[in-house]
């Protein structure tokens, strides 16, 4: 699966109030489909148009805020508040325009990926999604996807690619269900992995877990879509896919502690994570205790 390549152009700006770069931004971490950002501008203005991403701007502000914003030739004003969410469809052009200082989380995701994920998760016969403009919206689930985007980003990715790319997953569905212009009814996916196909993947697991496990090499495996391999696989074995991994990860860590003399930064490589306070973060969330202490328990 490619990466998304990101077209979005500032069309214009205040030229006496420059908008400022992001606070943090996933444009460097590798991120499959999407593009997370945080930013803090001062008052000003911009005009901004994406070609081939889906945008959405999730407010962060702590106190409510005059927003101005125009999405093609629809235009709205009123007072934006943390956990508000304009949404700017692909190609359209959005201008916004604000007084006081702006906090926002900006998520731009393909709109090539949105429309494979449409055709295996939602099962719609159309070739092109059409995601619906809006200003004010309140999605406590989108909210709360984008905001878990933005925790993995601002901690430097310790969860995981997988975990990224699970929650890009969740992302597209809701934003297909809860604001895109849908003409057939969706289905949900039912059932469980075969015995087989459930013993494939997690023996596949188990012998890559010093890799970087993605969820796109998952599903390949089993010739699934990627929403429907993580439903799947969390129906036929109670938790996502992200998480099943970490869980063997400090599962063989405490094997190797207790059976071998490697140093903890060698055990924590071997598990597949980045490094000793990696392991030691997961290790204490799934034991209550450092790895230290685990081994001389």
């Amino acid at each position: 699966m490619q990466s998304a390549v990101t077209s979005s152009v500032r069309i214009a700006q205040s030229p006496q109030r420059g908008l400022q770069p992001p606070i943090v931004s996933s444009k460097a971490s590798g991120w499959q489909n999407i593009v997370v950002e945080e930013f803090h501008q001062p008052p000003g203005e911009e005009m901004y148009q994406n070609a081939t991403e889906h945008t959405l701007c999730l407010s962060l502000n702590p106190r409510p805020g005059r927003l101005l914003q125009t999405i093609a030739d629809r235009r709205h004003i009123s007072l934006f508040a943390k956990g508000d969410i304009s949404i700017a469809p692909a190609g359209a052009v959005l201008f916004s325009q604000w007084n006081q200082e702006d906090r926002y989380l900006r998520v731009q995701i393909a709109s090539e990926f949105l429309e494979r994920v449409a055709q295996s998760a939602i099962e719609i016969g159309s070739n092109r999604v059409e995601l619906l403009p809006e200003f004010r919206a309140r999605n406590p689930e989108v909210e709360q996807v984008m905001m878990m985007l933005l925790s993995e980003l601002r901690t430097g990715g310790t969860v995981g690619t997988l975990y990224v790319e699970s929650l890009t997953n969740v992302l597209a569905v809701h934003l297909l269900r809860n604001f895109s212009a849908l003409r057939s009814d969706s289905t949900s996916c039912e059932g469980k992995l075969s015995d087989y196909q459930l013993l494939q993947v997690t023996d596949y697991i188990r012998e890559h877990l010093a890799d970087d496990i993605q969820l796109a090499d998952l599903a390949e495996l089993l010739q699934l879509s990627q929403f429907h391999f993580s439903r799947l696989f969390k129906q036929s074995i109670g938790v996502a896919p992200y998480q099943y991994v970490l869980q063997q990860r400090v599962d063989r860590a405490k094997h190797l502690l207790k059976t071998t003399d490697l140093s903890i930064m060698d055990i924590a490589l071997r598990c597949g994570f980045s490094s000793h306070s990696h392991l030691g973060k997961w290790f204490r969330q799934y034991t209550g205790m450092t790895p230290k202490a685990f081994r001389i328990l």
